[in-house]
């Protein structure tokens, strides 16, 4: 169908349907503006409009949430396998193994952001072609990345591995980890633009659908590799290189039967489109620069972490265990910006770009103040069950306060950056991404002289503030620039 507003405001993919969340947006835009025959009538429209949008902004972030959430509890799983293996090197090297992934994988994750950014204006703008066009050049890059990342795997795992540091013993179960993962890199970033594709068609419960496959077939791997197969850390890596390949191939199933029949077939001239290219480069530029800096201040705190000992760097990844799983729930709020936001820019509607804004805000901000209540009083208890080493246990229980209080100060940052991403204002996302890196290095170097590894702590949650408050500022730049849509003739 061209139309997305047709066949009952439902869109159909072999038996799942979504609601047409294009309609509801143009629905809850116009309420103000409609037409109504009493007073009555007109205040009881306006006093609808924000439980419509929280309405909306609930039905696209709760499944978001539950499909970000699978994701670190499989780094749960993984933590809590290596944590139960002989000695805290293994830990270690899982947690060293999986931020060279962060290094290598989450570095480009511009392929599901800028995706999104880019899909959910041509949706707001019901430009079926562009969703295509769109699509097929993200997975032409990731493919090309991601043979790329094969061939250059040994110097690259090499070299991020020895930036960090750590002990010889860390580094070897690393190295282990990482070559028994890295061989499925094409199948993981395409992965990104599948996942960043549908949440930009806010096809959320197929997103959700795919991401609980992925985590599932690597929960059942690593525990068949590991203690069947008996293949150790090699296991945890491969476990979730399987996964990767099942996942995409679940992925590219769900886009061809969801591809738009009757379109034009796609030509290389409006692939290689000029125009369009640049755009994409400059947003996929500004993005890789702002995850690097976002990435290399991770590996700066395992980094000073490793200088202070074996335990101090697994009491902080089991730590950080905490921080991940908060980031991933709360970036379900941040993916439902993105393409609340996007859409609202590609219909030229300021109005549901400020309601998009703020009933996001409102929902993440109480999201994690859940997270803080929870880590507060349940910490100790999530410690004993990942590990039953009692250095590390103990270590860890000492530095739990510092995660406990970061989903409040982290929160306004991850938020943003899904408001910024969505409206493809990714300059300034780069450098507000750029200056808190520098106020974090700035920090960890003072705070960690004064404090040790309380001070690595709160110089990391600084990090978190900086981040938030500089986006705080250039947002209502975006507003702005949001030109109302022109008046129907």
């Amino acid at each position: 169908m061209s139309n997305p507003g047709e066949a009952g405001g439902l869109r159909h993919a072999g038996g799942l349907s979504e609601p047409d969340h294009t309609s509801t947006a143009r629905e809850c835009a116009t309420a103000e503006t409609t037409a109504s025959p009493t007073a009555n009538a007109a205040v009881k429209a306006s006093a609808a409009l924000p439980v419509r949008w929280h309405r909306r902004v609930l039905s696209l972030a709760v499944p978001i949430v539950l499909a970000n959430l699978t994701q670190p509890i499989l780094g749960v799983v993984d933590t809590a396998v290596a944590g139960h293996l002989d000695g805290a090197s293994y830990l270690g090297g899982v947690a060293l193994g999986g931020l060279v992934f962060n290094f290598v994988f989450w570095g480009f994750g511009f392929l599901r952001m800028g995706t999104t950014g880019l899909v959910a204006q041509a949706w707001g703008a019901n430009d079926q072609a562009g969703l295509r066009t769109n699509l097929v050049r993200a997975l032409l890059l990731a493919l090309a990345i991601g043979a790329g990342v094969l061939l250059l795997q040994t110097p690259l795992i090499g070299y991020v591995l020895r930036a960090i540091g750590g002990s010889a013993a860390v580094q070897h179960h690393a190295q282990v980890y990482c070559h028994a993962r890295i061989w499925a890199a094409p199948f993981a970033l395409a992965n990104y633009v599948v996942l960043g594709w549908l949440l930009g068609t806010q096809r959320v419960r197929l997103a959700l659908a795919t991401q609980v496959f992925i985590n599932s077939v690597n929960v059942v791997a690593v525990l068949l590799y590991v203690y069947v197969f008996k293949w150790g850390i090699a296991g945890i890596g491969a476990a979730t290189a399987s996964a990767d390949v099942l996942g995409f191939a679940l992925g590219a199933a769900l886009l061809w039967h969801l591809r738009e029949r009757g379109l034009a077939p796609l030509t290389r001239t409006a692939l290689l489109d000029a125009a369009a290219l640049k755009r994409l480069v400059a947003l996929n530029r500004d993005i890789f620069l702002r995850t690097l800096c976002l990435l290399g201040s991770f590996g700066w705190f395992a980094h000073l972490g490793a200088r202070q000992g074996d335990t101090t760097l697994a009491a902080n990844a089991l730590l950080l265990n905490f921080q991940t799983f908060m980031a991933y729930g709360l970036d379900g709020f941040a993916h439902a910006a993105e393409a609340l936001v996007g859409a609202a820019i590609g219909a030229r509607d300021r109005h549901a770009f400020r309601q998009a804004v703020k009933v996001t805000m409102f929902w993440s901000g109480l999201g994690a103040l859940g997270f803080a209540l929870v880590y507060w009083s349940a910490g100790t208890w999530i410690i004993e069950r990942l590990t039953d080493q009692a250095a590390v246990r103990f270590t860890a229980e000492t530095y739990l306060p510092w995660a406990a209080l970061s989903p409040v100060i982290s929160v306004w940052g991850f938020l943003l950056d899904g408001v910024f991403i969505g409206a493809t204002r990714t300059r300034e996302l780069m450098v507000s991404m750029t200056l808190s890196f520098a106020v974090f290095v700035a920090a960890s170097w003072a705070f960690m002289t004064l404090y040790g590894n309380h001070g690595l702590w709160a110089a990391l949650l600084v990090f978190m503030a900086v981040r938030g408050a500089t986006l705080m500022r250039l947002l209502p730049r975006i507003a702005h620039s949001v030109a109302p849509a022109p008046a129907a003739g």
